[in-house]
C-alpha cells in the first residue's frame, strides 16, 4: 500500500487450522454440557456427559494456548498497525455485549418465572385473566417465591432451604468489589511503568477471585448437603444455579486470563501504549463483578 494512503496496512495472518480446532471444542463443550444436564436430571450417572465436556475443555484450552501465543508474539513483533489494534477494541466490545445478552436471558428466565409463572399456577388473583388452571391438579401448592413448596413435589422435591444472602454471598461480594479496585490499581501501576506494583496488584486480583471460587464451593456443598437445594429441586433449583454456575464459570475464565496478564507483566510485555491485553482482561474482570452484583441484588437479597 502506498505511504499516502488514507488507511494503514492490515496485517493479514497466514492459513491456520486453530478456528477449526476452536469450533470443535465448543461443540464437544456445549454437547457434553447438555448430556451432563440431562443424565443429572434422569440420575443416570453423568459419565458420558463429564467425559465429553471434559475433551471439550481441553480442546479449547489447547487451542487458546496456541492461538494467543501467536497472537502476542505477533504483537511483540510490531506486525500490528492501529488499524489492528481497533479491530481488537472492538471484537472485545461486541464479545462483551454478546455476554451481557446472554445473561439477560436468564434473568428474564427468571422474573418471568416468579412474576408471572408462580401465580399463574397458584391461581392467585393478580394474574391476568383470572385464575390458573391448577385447582385438581396441585392443591396444596402455594405461590411464593423462593419457591420451597413445588407443585410437583414427586417429580422436583422441594428444597428445605435456600442460602441466605448474609453469609457467604456477602462475603463473595466483599471479595470481587475488592478486586475490581486491584486490577484498577495494577492498570494505574502500567501506565506509571512500575513493573513490581503491576505484578503485585494482578497477585491480589488472582487471589480474590480465588477466594471467590473456594466460597462459592463451599455454598454449593452446602446447598447440596444441608438444604437439599439442587438443579432438579425446582424453578428456583434451576434458575439459582444456572446463574450463580455461568458467572461461577465466567469468574474462572476471567481469572485465568488474569494469569496469563501476570506472566505476561512479569515478562515486562505492557507499557502504557501497548497493554490491550490487559485491559482486555479489565474489562471482562469489570464485566464479572456487575453481574455479580445483580445477582446479588436479585437473587440472594430479593429472591430468598
Amino acid at each position: 500500500m502506498s505511504s499516502d494512503s488514507t488507511y494503514e496496512s492490515y496485517y493479514v495472518p497466514h492459513n491456520s487450522p486453530l478456528p477449526i480446532f476452536a469450533s470443535l471444542g465448543l461443540f464437544l463443550t456445549v454437547y457434553g454440557g447438555g448430556s451432563l444436564l440431562n443424565e443429572i436430571q434422569s440420575g443416570s450417572g453423568g459419565n458420558f456427559g463429564t467425559t465429553v465436556l471434559a475433551l471439550g475443555g481441553l480442546v479449547m484450552a489447547v487451542t487458546l494456548f496456541f492461538w494467543f501465543s501467536k497472537v502476542i508474539e505477533e504483537n511483540n513483533a510490531k506486525m500490528y498497525s492501529q488499524q489492528m489494534n481497533k479491530s481488537f477494541v472492538w471484537g472485545m466490545s461486541w464479545f462483551i455485549f454478546s455476554e451481557v445478552m446472554f445473561f439477560a436471558a436468564f434473568f428474564g428466565a427468571l422474573f418471568y418465572v416468579r412474576f408471572w409463572v408462580v401465580d399463574w399456577i397458584g391461581e392467585t388473583d393478580d394474574v391476568v385473566g383470572g385464575r390458573g388452571p391448577s385447582s385438581m391438579i396441585w392443591p396444596d401448592y402455594v405461590p411464593e417465591w423462593p419457591l420451597l413448596n413445588n407443585p410437583n413435589p414427586e417429580q422436583f422435591p422441594a428444597p428445605a432451604g435456600v442460602i441466605g444472602a448474609w453469609g457467604l454471598p456477602l462475603v463473595n461480594t466483599l471479595l470481587l468489589v475488592a478486586s475490581s479496585f486491584t486490577v484498577t490499581l495494577a492498570h494505574h501501576a502500567i501506565n506509571a511503568g512500575e513493573r513490581k506494583k503491576i505484578v503485585g496488584w494482578l497477585v491480589v486480583t488472582i487471589a480474590l477471585g480465588l477466594a471467590f471460587l473456594v466460597c462459592q464451593g463451599v455454598e454449593y456443598y452446602e446447598a447440596y448437603a444441608h438444604y437439599g437445594l439442587t438443579l432438579s429441586s425446582g424453578i428456583f433449583g434451576s434458575t439459582f444455579f444456572m446463574l450463580t454456575g455461568f458467572h461461577g464459570a465466567h469468574v474462572t475464565i476471567g481469572t485465568i486470563m488474569l494469569i496469563v496478564m501476570l506472566g505476561r507483566a512479569m515478562k515486562g510485555h505492557f507499557t502504557k501504549t501497548d497493554c490491550f491485553g490487559f485491559e482486555a482482561a479489565a474489562w471482562y474482570w469489570h464485566f464479572v463483578d456487575v453481574v455479580w452484583l445483580l445477582l446479588f441484588v436479585l437473587v440472594y437479597i430479593l429472591g430468598t
